[in-house]
């Protein structure tokens, strides 16, 4: 019997866009297109794997397989057994509760590494005593002259916007702290090849930049579109950034989006009814706990999720982290080199 042919691949960008339409899941299914990322494919199985190679050592996989469900075990398989083969170490990062229960049959140590957020958009409105405070920034905002417009693709295309754009970001990244860097693989992208698929709304005083949210396409059973990536300058207006996705919400449910999602935001949401326990390891859970409470200055976590829960989201879905049998410190050290995190 002959083996089926199992391998990285040269996939094309229109291939691998093909197969996160048909196939992707994940909220986050749309960062399988970023740049730096490679695909694994099984000759005569549709759908792929995304990862993204570190050092000499690991491989690094985005979501579960993108491919039909019937095909998702197979393919994790024989990515498994290619790495196993070119001795490479998986870590597979941003895993649903199905693919993270395959990981565990599999042999591999799995738990939750955050939570992501999702807003039903059929019900959207800022009216009501819930959003007596959100609906106060937006307001702020506006009075403050703050303008929000969506950037149509000639205003994308004109140099001189992509360079407001940019100088946003720097500035962005410096107020950080000194040390701080531009994460990586599991956060959006702008201004690539790939940029006529998303949309990106602006924020603007006296004429000028200060802000922007971009949203990336969701496919799959809650589709609709992702929030990936935001910036704004440190002496913007207070309420900006509520100002902008409040207009990109509406605007999104005025056209007949079903979901609008606020992607993962790792350390928090860890539950114990979320618990895979065939593969949990109670160490794993004591670090992500630990980082949560103690880690703010790694990640702020707490942050991040005040201002998902601001927009009272109605779907809650918890995300899996995956690696072989006992997690290494070496682990650890490739995920946040990855993700640029270090």
């Amino acid at each position: 019997m002959t083996a089926t042919p199992a391998r990285p691949a040269a996939t094309s960008p229109e291939d691998a866009l093909a197969a996160v339409r048909a196939y992707g899941r994940h909220s986050s299914s749309f960062l399988a297109l970023n740049s730096g990322n490679e695909y694994f494919t099984v000759d005569g199985s549709p759908g792929m794997i995304v990862y993204r190679p570190f050092g000499r050592d690991y491989w690094v996989q985005f979501t579960g397989p993108i491919a039909p469900v019937e095909e998702c075990a197979r393919l994790q398989r024989s990515f498994t057994d290619a790495a196993a083969r070119r001795r490479r170490r998986v870590i597979a990062v941003q895993l649903l509760r199905p693919d993270a229960e395959q990981a565990a049959r599999e042999g591999y140590s799995v738990n939750q590494f955050g939570c992501s957020y999702s807003i039903d958009l059929s019900g959207f409105g800022l009216g009501g005593g819930r959003f007596h405070k959100t609906r106060g920034m937006v307001n702020r905002s506006r009075r403050e002259g703050v303008t929000v417009t969506e950037a149509d693709p000639q205003r994308l295309a004109r140099p001189e916007f992509a360079e407001q754009l940019d100088a946003i970001d720097a500035t962005w990244l410096r107020d950080k702290g000194r040390h701080a860097k531009e994460l990586q693989f599991l956060i959006g992208k702008r201004g690539d090849e790939l940029q006529s698929h998303r949309r990106l709304f602006v924020a603007e005083l006296g004429g000028r930049p200060i802000a922007y949210f971009s949203f990336s396409p969701v496919p799959g059973t809650h589709s609709g579109w992702l929030a990936d990536l935001e910036r704004r300058l440190p002496d913007s207006p207070p309420g900006v950034v509520e100002h902008i996705f409040a207009e990109a919400a509406q605007r999104f449910r005025d056209e007949g989006a079903n979901w609008l999602h606020l992607g993962l935001t790792p350390f928090v949401g860890l539950a114990p009814e979320y618990v895979v326990e065939a593969g949990h390891s109670a160490f794993v859970a004591w670090v992500m706990n630990t980082i949560r409470t103690r880690g703010g200055a790694l990640y702020p976590a707490e942050s991040a999720l005040a201002f998902k829960l601001k927009w009272r989201p109605q779907l809650v879905t918890p995300e899996y982290l995956a690696v072989p049998h006992r997690i290494r410190l070496r682990d650890v050290w490739c995920l946040a080199r990855v993700t640029n995190a270090l």
